[in-house]
This record gives C-alpha cells, sequence and structure tokens, in this order.
C-alpha cells in the first residue's frame, strides 16, 4: 500500500515566514522586549515622568496640565506610534506602508511645528505651591519629576544615592544638579532610539542603493563606487562629529545625519557582495529578459535573497550610533539640557568619589539596548540565510 503524502502549499508571504522564523527564538523575544520598554517609554515619556499633574480637580474644574506643556516632539512621537499601528493592520504592501509611514509623519512634523506652542519657560516649583497641591483630587505621573527639575526649592539637592532623600523619594538617585536620575533615564530612551534608528536608516538607504547598484552593473560602476566607499572608510566620524560641535553647535539631528553619511560604506560593502553573486541567477536573468524595471530587480528579486548579512551589520551599525552619542555625551560635547545616557556616565567620576548609581543605571541601559539589537540582528540573520534553513530541516 502506497502512502500519499499531502502537501500543502503556504500562502504567506516572505516577510511573513521570515517573521515566523525569526520569532521562534528566545533570545529575540527578551531583545524585542527591551526595546519595546524603550518605545514605550521614549513615546511617553511625559505622561511617566513629568513635574505636573496629568489631571486634576479644583473646585469642580478638570484640568491636564501636561497637556498644555506638551512639546512638538511629544506630539509627533505619539502620532508616529498610532500610525504605525494602523499601517500594520492595513491589508498593503510592505513598501506602500513605509512609504505612508514616511509622509504621514513628514506632515505630522510640519502640523506639529506648526501649531503645538507649549509655554518658553517652565519653572517646576510651581507645581509643588498650594495652587496644584491643595486641589480636590490629582493624578500624578509614575515618577512625579520632569528631568530638567533641578528642585530647586528644596534647601538640600544635588548628588544623592537612591532612597537617601528623606524629604523625597528617588528610586535611582539624584545626578549632580538635583533632577531625577530615573526620570532622566526614561527620557533619555528617546534620544538613544531616534539616533540608533535614524541615523542607522540614513546609513542603510544609501549603503543598500551604492552597494545594489555597483554589484549588479560591476565594471566601471564598481570601481568608482569601490573608491567612494574607500573614501568614506578613512573618515573618523567621531572626530567630524567633534569637528562640527565646535563649529555649528549640538545638534541631534546634526548627529543623526553625520553618523548617517559617515557609515553606508559597510552596508554597500555586504550589499555588493551578495549581488555580485546573485546577478548571474536565472531568475535575475529572467527578470532582466521580461524587460522589468531596475528598481524592480533589484530592490523586490534581488535584495530579499541578499539581505541576510545586511540585518547583522544594521544591528552593530543602531549599537555604534548610540555608543557614538553616548561617548560624545561622555566627553562633555553633547546635547545642552537633555538627558542623555553618556552624560549620567560622565557624573559618574565628576567629584572626588566614584557615584556608582550614576555608573550602574545609564551603563546598563546602554549595555542592554545594544545586546537587544544584537540578539534581533542575530535572530533575522538564522531566519533568512537558506543555508541555515535548509541545514535546520535537515537536522529534523
Amino acid at each position: 500500500m502506497t502512502e500519499m503524502t499531502a502537501h500543502t502549499v503556504s500562502r504567506d508571504s516572505f516577510s511573513r515566514r521570515i517573521w515566523r522564523k525569526t520569532w521562534q527564538g528566545v533570545g529575540v523575544k527578551l531583545g524585542f522586549a527591551w526595546v519595546g520598554i524603550l518605545v514605550f517609554m521614549g513615546v511617553f515619556a511625559p505622561f511617566l515622568a513629568n513635574s505636573m499633574p496629568l489631571l486634576m480637580s479644583k473646585a469642580g474644574v478638570i484640568s491636564a496640565p501636561v497637556l498644555a506643556y506638551l512639546t512638538a516632539e511629544d506630539v509627533l512621537v505619539l502620532v508616529m506610534l498610532v500610525l504605525a499601528l494602523v499601517l500594520v493592520w492595513l491589508p498593503l504592501s510592505g513598501a506602500k506602508r513605509v512609504l505612508l509611514f514616511v509622509v504621514g509623519t513628514l506632515v505630522a512634523a510640519v502640523m506639529a511645528n506648526a501649531f503645538v506652542k507649549p509655554p518658553a519657560v517652565k519653572i517646576y516649583d510651581e507645581f509643588r505651591t498650594p495652587a496644584y497641591t491643595e486641589v480636590d483630587w490629582r493624578i500624578m505621573p509614575l515618577i512625579p519629576y520632569a528631568p530638567t527639575d533641578y528642585l530647586r526649592d528644596y534647601p538640600e539637592h544635588g548628588l544623592e544615592a537612591p532612597l537617601a532623600a528623606t524629604e523625597r523619594f528617588h528610586l535611582m538617585g539624584t545626578e549632580e544638579n538635583g533632577a531625577d536620575v530615573f526620570s532622566r533615564m526614561i527620557h533619555a530612551s528617546r534620544i538613544a532610539l531616534s539616533i540608533g534608528l535614524i541615523a542607522t536608516g540614513i546609513a542603510m538607504v544609501i549603503g543598500v542603493i551604492l552597494g545594489g547598484l555597483m554589484g549588479y552593473f560591476s565594471g566601471v560602476v564598481d570601481m568608482i563606487g569601490m573608491r567612494l566607499v574607500e573614501i568614506f572608510e578613512a573618515i573618523p566620524t567621531l572626530f567630524l562629529l567633534l569637528t562640527f560641535v565646535a563649529f555649528f553647535g549640538r545638534s541631534l539631528y546634526m548627529m543623526m545625519i553625520i553618523i548617517g553619511v559617515t557609515s553606508w560604506s559597510g552596508y554597500a560593502r555586504y550589499i555588493r557582495a551578495e549581488f555580485l553573486k546573485l546577478r548571474k541567477q536565472e531568475y535575475v536573468q529572467a527578470a532582466v529578459a521580461s524587460g522589468l524595471p531596475l528598481s524592480s530587480i533589484l530592490f523586490r528579486h534581488m535584495l530579499p535573497n541578499g539581505v541576510a548579512p545586511l540585518l547583522v551589520a544594521v544591528s552593530f551599525g543602531v549599537a555604534s550610533a548610540i555608543l557614538a552619542e553616548a561617548t560624545l555625551s561622555f566627553l562633555g560635547l553633547g546635547l545642552v539640557g537633555e538627558p542623555s545616557w553618556g552624560q549620567m556616565l560622565d557624573q559618574a567620576v565628576k567629584s572626588s568619589t566614584f557615584n556608582w548609581w550614576m555608573a550602574v543605571f545609564p551603563g546598563g541601559a546602554i549595555f542592554l539596548t545594544v545586546f537587544a539589537y544584537n540578539l534581533i540582528g542575530e535572530a533575522f540573520r538564522d531566519a533568512i540565510d537558506p543555508k541555515l534553513s535548509r541545514n535546520a530541516g535537515v537536522g529534523s
């Protein structure tokens, strides 16, 4: 009796199959969990750590003081989260989702900067006066201190170890100016995420386009492209950042652009090497013979089959961008008035004694963030690499 084995054809898209394989590991779940925590803290930072009430009632009038002080950046990240969640559930292709997200983000950025006008001066001491404390009821954030609230209305403020203050509760202690470390940790996650993702995104887009053209055409295009790669690889990113900071001041957007523009060469090398192997494959030749446009051949047919090494490089790129910003802040050349993990690390050794809480908490956050991105990159590589997939199938 001959047994017939029924084979079912999977109707899942390529991205769905890759995502299902990626999600099988324990490490990638831990990595996404930590990144998810950072995203949650970065998006909802004004509602998690602030000196002003989220909601309060005074003489029967209900108000939300925190909403009046939201900045254009606060509104923009909230809109971006809502837009991302909506696009995930819409039945659209990946390219259309990315395009709609970029367009929606640009429109939201223009509108937020045009219409969101918070008070220019924030006096946090006022929110501890009877006007805000002697009320019917009020709901305070989880951390009732803003990242730039230096507690000047208290007689003693400055560096304090965790739980050392008698009049206040600081789970992670305070920094040299008296600001709550936990609050600054939460708000600093936004800077770490934005500079890591945006700078790496800029570098990846440039690297994929130039590397794909170099690998597909080879010859003169490849030779000119490789000389360009060597020029950019010779540029010291950290010293270039220091130079721009010295001449043009400190700007987060400038850091993102410089890191992105100077770090694309590694991605271009990976894509070039993969495309040199793939351009002679039968499915690529069939796509060329069918008259498909160059963009479709490069990015729809070749890129998904050559993206595996790039994902690991991207994970290290995000980590490198975060470390570059932390290094600048550690050297005292980071953003002014904005909390940063590197800036807090610098305060660990500023005084005559070693302030362990200023090293453990921001240093641990940097380590966990870099480690999480590496776990995610390795999981994507294992899921996409066809050799690993075949080996896994033979072993089972």
